[in-house]
């Protein structure tokens, strides 16, 4: 016997439905780590304003223990995702334990702030689908990357 097509689509959207429900159950955490202001990027690196200004509005979100959960990171599997970038961002780099890093290792992601955000790899093109504040302007760029370069030069060798 054939099952008519409106019956199995039916069939498929109740299915589908039950699995979204399912999935709300199974959450990742959503957490901030304590910070310790003596760890902070801000504590041990001289940070302008405006450089302060374009990093919280850019970078924090996910490199730092200062993230902000948006509505939208109640909803699995789109909660999965950003747990998935925070977690990546925060081990790549976080501003909130700078100054437990190696002199080797800042020096590093400093010039790695500088190669991403001058190439458009950061902030991530799917961050800012919906975040489209956080894209850097050009001259934002340049100041990231002047700023960067310029604490870089100061950090012992």
């Amino acid at each position: 016997m054939k099952l008519p097509v409106k019956k199995i689509v039916k069939v498929a959207a109740v299915v589908i439905v039950v699995l979204f429900v399912l999935i709300q159950f199974v959450r990742p955490d959503r957490n901030n780590p304590p910070i310790n202001p003596a760890e902070t990027l801000e504590a041990s690196v001289q940070v302008p304003e405006n450089v302060k200004t374009v990093l919280a509005r850019s970078c924090a979100d996910c490199h730092s223990n200062e993230t902000y959960y948006p509505w939208y990171s109640n909803i699995s599997p789109v909660s999965w995702f950003l747990a998935n970038h925070i977690e990546d961002g925060r081990r790549e780099l976080n501003m909130s334990v700078w100054s437990t890093y190696s002199d080797k290792k800042k020096a590093k992601k400093l010039e790695e702030v500088c190669e991403q955000v001058m190439e458009n790899e950061m902030p991530l093109p799917s961050y800012l689908w919906i975040h489209r504040d956080a894209g850097l302007s050009d001259p934002e760029r340049g100041l990231l990357c002047d700023w960067a370069n310029a604490e870089r030069t100061k950090i012992p060798q």
